[in-house]
């Protein structure tokens, strides 16, 4: 079978089976429209809660490091608080180590030795306080030279002079907040454990309040994690710390630590947001990445997980949502798909028995007891033939008798051309008498009527500028030497769409009310430009000008909403252009009694696309 007939035997003459198609394509686009829907609205809840419980995490993070660094405060707040305590630490940072073994063996001899207020003792008993500490480190700028407790309590002391050292340059740089330790100082305490951060505090002299050196703490990385030992296996990615140059200061899987970041350029930018301190991106690489920035401490908590692994927490719902929608999709087809034939069926055995019928068979009956619609087709027909065949035997004939009339209106029109032949005729009687005057005028005044009456699809400025210089010219003539006018446009803007009879009324205005017969200056000036999107006619003339209350008078009937009759021209532009376009254009007004008036004309600046004839 041809493609043709194909398609007339079981689409185009069939409607039982389009009505199938298109009630099946819109269940199947239905259903597999609402779970697509009701799939992303379920994944992005699953993603926003599991990335709520990663927040949750990083948040967790956040205040252990926050509450370490606070701790490390306490110490030397506590530190201070010990008078003794304070003056030997002072004691202890300005002198040489022999100097302070002297000064506290002399205290012994002085009074009562106190253990509380000796610093090694004191930084010891930090130290067993504290287990995740690996070094705590006194720097002393007099001296130059680094004083270590490391996490075995060992005691020792390393020259760090400037000459041989970086560490004094660093050191002059404090800095409170949370970072990685510094290489020099890694290298003057043989520290090489990556796993590290470190907590930096200036010491002060309590007397002198001058600064006698730095506190550094170097703190186990690795033992942040007590901090996620709650979330167990529901937390999902990796949560890693990142100092201000992307040092990678904890990773609670273990796999960046000594290492670059890999996704170190994507959250390079939130350093720079301090405002926003939480945020969730996802990234280039197919990563959801959640972020903490601690403005105060300095470091920023990433939260990173792939989306393979994120994938994972919804794959059920995936499954299950696609085979409803499978078996939904099978029982929106087949269910319909039963009832559908069983009418088609029906409606077979109706256009069989027309076919008998129209063959001449007027004796045959259509068997369908049902009481739906195609049951009452069926009874229609029986009791239509039984009516047709009393009738035909009836041969019942009738005369039909049909009538036209015709009625011709004839209506008489004056054609426009009548009057133009009119005027032509009397323009050159005019110039065979000598009165060439006339004769242009006449001209002039046969051009604007045509102009005005012929309705154009698109009126463009160009059309409004030349029916203004033509009605001009009738006034120039008149005037001779004692009027004349001037228009500047640029040519590019003549094919921009304008309202008819725009600009005419308002020149009209000035010839009656503006122009002054007895002067010999009498000067018309209609400038246009475009300012963005607006086109700006400006009409300025030296007549009679407006006094001050009169033209108060003509503002407030400018914008007034009834019309009351009075200033016809001006009112009209005003408020058609306002009507058409908007309250940002129309006409405004300045004048001065004896100086002249300026009429400033806005009106859209768009090119000539419809017609307008309002």
């Amino acid at each position: 079978m041809k493609r043709g007939n194909r398609y007339t035997a079981y689409f185009k003459n069939n409607m039982f089976l389009r009505i199938l198609l298109l009630f099946s394509c819109i269940a199947v686009l239905s259903i597999i429209t609402i779970a697509y829907v009701t799939y992303i609205s379920i994944s992005q809840s699953m993603i926003r809660r599991e990335l709520d419980t990663q927040k949750a995490a990083m948040e967790s993070v956040d205040r252990y490091i926050h509450l370490r660094h606070e701790s490390v405060q306490n110490m030397v707040r506590d530190m201070y608080r010990n008078e003794a305590l304070s003056m030997n630490v002072s004691f202890f940072m300005d002198h040489a180590y022999s100097e302070y073994v002297q000064h506290r063996m002399d205290e012994t001899y002085m009074e009562s030795h106190d253990y509380s207020t000796d610093v090694l003792t004191y930084f010891k008993n930090w130290l067993d306080e504290n287990s995740d500490i690996s070094n705590l480190i006194l720097y002393s700028a007099d001296q130059q030279y680094l004083s270590t407790f490391n996490e075995n309590k060992q005691f020792k002391q390393f020259p760090v002079h400037a000459a041989r050292s970086f560490v004094p340059d660093v050191m002059a740089a404090e800095s409170k907040s949370v970072s990685a330790p510094n290489y020099w100082i890694r290298k003057a305490v043989d520290q090489w454990s990556p796993s590290l951060y470190s907590l930096q505090v200036p010491i002060n002299n309590k007397q002198t309040l001058k600064n006698t050196g730095q506190l550094l703490v170097f703190l186990n990385s690795k033992s942040i994690s007590n901090a996620l030992a709650s979330y167990g296996n529901n937390l999902k990615g990796e949560i890693i710390v990142l100092s201000t140059h992307g040092t990678v200061l904890f990773d609670s899987r273990n796999n960046y630590y000594g290492k670059t970041y890999p996704y170190v350029e994507v959250t390079r930018s939130l350093y720079d947001d301090v405002d926003s301190d939480v945020g969730i991106i996802q990234a280039k690489q197919n990563m959801y990445i959640n972020k903490l920035i601690s403005p105060d401490e300095g470091y920023v908590v990433i939260g990173a997980v792939p989306n393979e692994e994120m994938a994972e927490s919804y794959r059920g719902i995936r499954n299950t949502i696609l085979t409803i929608s499978v078996v939904c999709i099978l029982f929106a087809v087949l269910f319909p798909a039963f009832f559908v034939i069983n009418f088609a069926k029906r409606t077979n055995r109706i256009i069989k028995f027309t076919r008998q019928v129209k063959n001449g068979d007027l004796t045959a009956r259509i068997q369908d007891p049902q009481g739906d619609e195609l049951g009452q087709i069926s009874r229609s027909f029986n009791d239509m033939l039984d009516e047709l065949n009393l009738y035909i035997e009836r041969v019942y004939k009738a005369e039909i008798k049909q009538k036209q009339t015709e009625l011709v209106a004839l209506q008489a029109r004056i054609h426009p051309h009548f009057l133009y032949n009119t005027l032509e005729v009397i323009r050159m009687r005019a110039i065979s008498q000598g009165a060439k005057d006339v004769g242009e005028m006449i001209y002039s005044l046969s051009v604007l009527f045509k102009s005005l009456v012929q309705q154009k699809k698109i009126y463009t400025l160009k059309d409004e500028l030349e029916a203004c210089r033509l009605y001009l010219e009738l006034f120039r003539i008149r005037y001779k030497e004692r009027f004349n006018y001037t228009i500047t446009v640029d040519p590019e803007l003549y094919t921009r769409s304008v309202m008819k009879l725009m600009l005419q009324p308002i020149i009209e205005n000035y010839i009656v009310h503006g122009i002054q017969s007895d002067r010999n200056d009498n000067v018309l000036t209609i400038d246009v430009r475009e300012t963005g999107e607006i086109l700006l006619v400006e009409i300025r003339d030296n007549g009679k000008g407006i006094e001050g209350e009169r033209l108060k008078q003509i503002l407030e009937e400018l914008e007034r909403q009834e019309e009351n009759g009075q200033m016809f021209g001006l009112r009209s532009v005003h408020t058609r252009l306002r009507f058409l376009h908007g309250a940002d254009y129309g006409i405004e007004l300045e004048s001065r009694s004896g100086e002249g008036t300026t009429i400033r004309v806005r009106c859209p600046n768009r090119e000539g696309m419809d017609a307008i004839y309002v």
